[in-house]
């Protein structure tokens, strides 16, 4: 025959190769036709053909295995350190080779190839002896080396992260094919990888176990709570021998036949001079049970238990953001493939007792069925530091405890967690207040008390317009504060008509601009519902005459972030969750900070209203039955209520924390707790105020949320915004809803009918309450 290229394979395979190639198809074992290496040919009679054929299919197979990151967990961490959370679709940790002791090392090859060492990628002798013990009708053994096992595993990872279905029943197929492409890629990967990064790779990438336990490290610190580098020979020989068969040889499924497997691993062992006789005798005799010390990995969320709704925004945070991918499914794949290391900003010490106070003050089964949350934000720097709410996340509930769960994060808007916000009533009016300095007036100015009917059209609105011709009735509590009263105490008594006055002499379009650099932010439009895009700009804040009352809906860390502003001293920062996220090389993501506006709110503005709402804790203020902190340490705060009570509040702050305690109904945002008696925790309400239950919970988490801070003074207040003293007096009143000066909310608006009658804005229907929408702020 004429001169012809010779076959590629012969240039590139040694002969101990080739002939291991010859044997694997040569040699059958059994009725099943399974062959040596695992290869599957119609009968030994065809031994020739097959040969033939072999050699030319071994031609078309690709040779070349480049080996990919291997999926692994991502973890997320609170600021101390302390594990939150784990996410995985497999769920595996990789270490380097060094981080993986000998023992583990040595009972891997001794189980799957102890010849490791000596071949090129695939074993002549392994195979050969394989092929005798299973002609001679002995139990079939495989003679794949463990860089076949690594190539194999290796395609399977790849079908699995390109999502190709197709692709991982191919990789798992038992077919001459499939054991011919494993080899050649074998001795091909031989040839430019060494031995120890083999070896490392196989260990990191086989499965260790029924659910989910991929690579060495995860398998060390799921069966015995260590490290891989720590393993002892009984250890390591337990792990070693699951991989045969993950589910068979599991520990905690199959205990005798893992330890049958893993006495076998340590026969080995002790056969290639690995452990001594002693060594071997000893692990053999101990108990399988003596050495395990399980430990679950619980994937998502739901291991987080206290702390998985802030999990939970993190995640958010993370498939919001394109800084880890460019589309969704990008950062999805990224958190769940990557190995991501996530730290935030929680402090643990908060957290613990923001979760233990919001429980225990609204149980999640309490027979009011009223939802709680509480959300803590460190001034200046947007740091998020608690946020916990009663109603336990879907997965975390005790069983027998709570009657519900959910995965609605209510201290969150709705891209971060699927709520609609709350009126904040008459936590807004501190907003209304920094306008009403900035814009030239005192806090000893005084406005009327009365009980007013208002045209919404002669409201200054010159950025929208006319409101129209409708009439707004705003009203107090109990309807007793009247005549003229100083800003300053209508802020501390929260007086309705008094900031309904306040509202007819500002710039509404002004508020609107005071109120988003302070942080404010809705997350509902009228007539709109949720913003659920993913923006929320400036115009989004409503203009409407019952603005001044709190009637358009945002989320408690809004406020929160808002009340911050306050603290600081003017500078608002956007609430941040995240502060530091490596990849498995260590390399670190460029994490978004907080963006912080040094210039939110003039300083003499902002600490001017600190000085009013310092007062709320004393006198007749709405919180004076509170008394301020434990420790008597400076702090200010305002009470909110929504109308006919259905959403309370109280946010407060001291100059280095501020929270927000939101109470309320979810699923019915009118339900009315003003008229109708409302029984929380065992204590009955009529109203229920932003005093009753939101402020005692906030003073509970509050006194341990502050201990061992520095007790800081807060900036003074500009004597020039607080003005002089009216000349006379204002007229006494009645009781200013004090309930007899119980503590409930003295004067404030904190109760029904705060919004008035019907057709409060720009048209009948506009507003935010029943008939017309004037209902909104604090009662």
């Amino acid at each position: 025959m004429a001169n012809s290229e010779p076959r590629s394979v012969t240039r590139t395979i040694p002969a101990t190769q080739m002939v291991a190639l010859l044997l694997a198809f040569l040699l059958a074992a059994g009725a099943g036709g399974v062959l040596a290496a695992g290869f599957v040919i119609p009968a030994v009679a065809g031994a020739n053909a097959a040969a033939d054929s072999t050699i030319e299919m071994y031609d078309d197979v690709p040779a070349e295995l480049e080996p990919q990151p291997l999926s692994q967990q991502s973890r997320i961490y609170a600021s101390n350190g302390k594990l939150l959370a784990t996410f995985y679709y497999q769920n595996r940790i990789v270490v380097p080779l060094d981080e993986i002791s000998e023992h583990m090392q040595h009972a891997a090859i001794a189980i799957e190839d102890e010849r490791f060492y000596e071949h090129h990628g695939v074993d002549p002798k392994g195979i050969t002896r394989a092929a005798v013990n299973n002609l001679s009708g002995q139990a079939t053994q495989g003679a794949s080396t463990i860089t076949q096992q690594y190539v194999k595993n290796m395609l399977i990872e790849a079908a699995l992260q390109a999502d190709d279905p197709f692709a991982v029943i191919d990789a798992h197929e038992d077919s001459l094919n499939r054991k011919l492409r494993e080899a050649k890629m074998a001795i091909a990967l031989e040839k430019k990888m060494p031995k120890e990064e083999i070896l490392q790779g196989y260990l990191n990438v086989a499965q260790y176990g029924k659910n989910q336990i991929y690579g060495v490290e995860t398998a060390a610190r799921f069966y015995f709570d260590k490290s891989a580098s720590d393993l002892t020979p009984v250890e390591a020989a337990t792990i070693a021998g699951v991989t045969k068969a993950p589910s068979q040889f599991d520990p905690t499924q199959h205990p005798e036949q893992a330890e049958e497997r893993r006495n076998l691993v340590l026969q080995n062992m002790w056969k290639l001079g690995y452990i001594t006789t002693d060594e071997r005798e000893e692990a053999q005799d101990t108990p399988l049970e003596d050495t395990l010390d399980v430990k679950p990995v619980s994937a998502g969320c739901q291991s987080a238990k206290g702390s998985a709704f802030f999990c939970d925004y993190v995640i958010k945070e993370i498939l919001l953001d394109p800084t880890y991918g460019e589309t969704r499914a990008d950062r999805n794949q990224l958190l769940y493939r990557g190995g991501l290391e996530i730290h935030t900003t929680l402090d643990m010490k908060m957290q613990r007792q923001a979760h233990k106070t919001i429980k225990n003050n609204i149980p999640p089964d309490d027979a009011s069925g009223l939802e709680a949350s509480v959300v803590s934000v460190e001034p200046g720097t947007g740091e998020i530091k608690a946020m916990a709410q009663n109603v336990p996340y879907s997965g975390t509930k005790a069983a027998g405890k709570a009657s519900r769960d959910t995965t609605v994060n209510y201290n969150a808007d709705y891209i971060h967690g699927a709520s609609g916000g709350f009126q904040p009533g008459s936590n807004f009016k501190p907003v209304v207040l920094a306008e009403w300095l900035r814009s030239g007036h005192t806090l000893n100015d005084t406005v009327s008390a009365n009980h007013n009917t208002y045209v919404v059209g002669n409201f200054n609105s010159p950025c929208v317009g006319s409101l129209g011709g409708d009439t707004w009735d705003p009203a107090n509590a109990e309807g007793n504060t009247a005549g003229n009263i100083s800003v300053l105490r209508a802020t501390y008594e929260s007086v309705n008509t008094a900031y309904a006055s306040m509202g007819a002499r500002l710039n509404l379009c002004d508020l609107r601009d005071t109120a988003w650099k302070m942080g404010f932010r809705p997350t509902s439009k009228t007539n709109h519902g949720p913003l659920n895009t993913g923006t929320v700009e400036k115009t989004d804040i409503d203009i409407a005459a019952p603005m001044v009352l709190g009637t358009q809906e945002s989320s408690p860390l809004n406020m929160a972030s808002t009340y911050a502003t306050l603290a600081s001293g003017g500078t608002y920062c956007t609430p941040v969750a995240i502060t530091e996220v490596t990849g498995p090389d260590g390399k670190g993501y460029e994490v978004p900070k907080a963006q912080c506006d040094k210039n939110a709110l003039p300083s003499n503005i902002a600490n001017t209203v600190v000085y009013a709402m310092e007062k709320v804790f004393s006198g007749t203020g709405t919180a004076r039955a509170l008394g301020g902190l434990a420790d008597g340490r400076p702090v200010a705060g305002k009470t909110g209520t929504s109308q006919l009570a259905a959403q309370t509040w109280f946010s407060g702050f001291t100059p280095q924390l501020a929270s927000t305690v939101w109470v309320g109904s979810v699923d019915n945002p009118h339900e009315n707790h003003a008229t109708v008696p409302i029984t929380v925790n065992g204590v009955t309400h009529m109203p229920m105020y932003g005093s009753r239950v939101a402020a005692p919970a906030w003073k509970e988490y509050m006194d341990v949320a502050v201990e061992g801070m520095p007790v800081k003074d807060f900036g003074a207040p500009d004597q020039s915004l607080i003005g002089s003293p009216p000349v006379t007096a204002p007229p006494p009143s009645s009781d200013d809803g004090d309930d007899d000066g119980g503590d409930d909310d003295g004067g404030d608006d904190d109760g029904p009918g705060n919004g008035g009658g019907p057709g409060t804005g720009r048209g009948p229907g506009n507003g935010r309450g029943p008939g017309g929408g004037n209902g909104g702020g604090d009662d």
